[in-house]
């Protein structure tokens, strides 16, 4: 740090430079990062030495995913397939820290994929934003759901909405009313985007519109009332669906079931049944919690992709239902995810790490065909992968496999000191 940093610094420490817009002040992203990150050396006696900064474009996170930014956290990224969906090979990009889980997913991919791969579709795409309301008596807030919900007024409520995007297009509108309180439930189309910022916006202008022209009495307490319902489990999402709400099926042959998983038909249904079914029942599960391990996969590939990681809360509701084949020797398997919230433009998708991953799948930025068609292939991927890991770990469980198979690949000492007998993913990981 040359002498005119350290003045920088003793100027951020005494206050005289505010530390938060270090970026605006010295029109310099990365020379910011470095005094900020001196700063807060001095602030907490502690050594970020360990902490990486160097050979990362901070200009593109300026204003648009991270503030007082002081480094980076490397984090490796694997693939697990190849995996056949809908017609197409396609390596998913995975990032975590958890041994097994990409070795894990990988065999069953293989799975899915010998035994003529996953079928997958969409049946729903909107995001929901739902402020909160408060009117001056029940029967006012009464009048406001009959009013909003009125077919009639529909055509002004979509002029508002929808001239504040190219994309934004509303789809339906539902009041839930409690007392004094209205909260109006608005589920809309996106493009290829996430959708947050952009119904938020499209939801203050019809909030503006109505209260000018309507119901002058109404009070707007805040844009999001936890009905929408936004990073956090709610029922309303697993019933109505929010992003895109997926099902992904496969059959698996009974002798690949064998092979592959080391495993039968008969042990993996019973064991699905009774875990992700009575056992998650047993347990008073939350709604989508009916499944072995789904927000693991989920998590990964939002990391990777670039989603919000906060969204995995709802995105990773899933129920995985295992059966017998119609042929009654095959194995028949499927994972509906009604509330997987991804986006392939928008927020971390622009970074360059996070795109790469986004090309690796073919669904980088925005559609050029019809809008929403990327961010619908990737709802897919996820959910496929999610059913793959599934189908691996119920197998793994079956046989008694995780725990040798996590000592060998979760361990640090892995190499130094190797488990004496092999993991059960070695089919996939040599």
């Amino acid at each position: 740090m040359d002498s005119e940093e350290e003045e920088l610094v003793r100027k951020v420490v005494s206050g005289e430079l505010p530390v938060h817009s270090l970026e605006k002040s010295l029109g310099d992203c990365e020379r910011a990062v470095r005094v900020r990150r001196s700063w807060l050396q001095q602030e907490t006696q502690k050594d970020l030495t360990a902490l990486p900064y160097e050979g990362f474009d901070y200009a593109s996170v300026l204003g648009a995913c991270a503030e007082m930014v002081v480094g980076y956290v490397p984090l490796p990224v694997g693939v697990a397939g190849p995996l056949l969906l809908n017609g197409k090979l396609l390596q998913v990009p995975m990032a975590t820290v958890e041994g097994t889980l990409i070795a894990s997913t990988r065999r069953g991919c293989k799975a899915i994929t010998e035994s003529g791969g996953a079928q997958a579709v969409v049946t729903q795409h909107v995001m929901s934003r739902a402020p909160v309301l408060l009117f001056p008596s029940a029967v006012r807030a009464a009048a406001f759901k009959s009013w909003a919900e009125d077919p009639l007024n529909r055509d002004a409520l979509c002029e508002h909405f929808n001239g504040t995007s190219r994309f934004a297009r509303l789809k339906s509108l539902r009041v839930i009313v409690a007392g004094k309180y209205a909260y109006a439930r608005f589920c809309c189309e996106t493009g290829d985007a996430m959708g947050m910022n952009m119904i938020s916006k499209a939801v203050n202008a019809v909030l503006d519109f109505v209260r000018e022209a309507h119901f002058q009495d109404m009070h707007i307490l805040g844009l999001s009332g936890n009905v929408c319902c936004d990073k956090k489990p709610a029922a309303i999402n697993w019933i109505e669906g929010r992003g895109c709400s997926v099902i992904v099926e496969a059959i698996i042959k009974a002798d690949i079931v064998e092979q592959v998983l080391k495993t039968s038909v008969d042990a993996v249904v019973q064991l699905n049944t009774a875990k992700n079914l009575v056992g998650s029942a047993m347990a008073g599960m939350s709604s989508g919690g009916y499944n072995a391990h789904a927000a693991n996969i989920v998590a990964a590939i939002f990391i990777a992709t670039g989603q919000d990681p906060a969204q995995v809360v709802e995105s990773a509701s899933c129920i995985t239902l295992l059966s017998h084949a119609d042929n009654g020797k095959d194995l028949h398997i499927s994972c509906t995810m009604p509330s997987l919230e991804v986006g392939t433009v928008g927020g971390g998708t622009h970074l360059s790490p996070q795109k790469a991953c986004l090309d690796l799948l073919g669904v980088a930025g925005a559609s050029p065909g019809k809008p929403g068609e990327h961010a619908r292939q990737l709802a897919m991927v996820v959910a496929s992968a999610v059913m793959a890991a599934e189908l691996s770990l119920l197998s793994a469980l079956v046989q008694g496999h995780l725990m040798r198979a996590h000592m060998q690949y979760n361990r640090k000492d892995a190499h130094a000191n190797p488990p004496p007998e092999p993991s059960p993913f070695r089919d996939v990981v040599n």
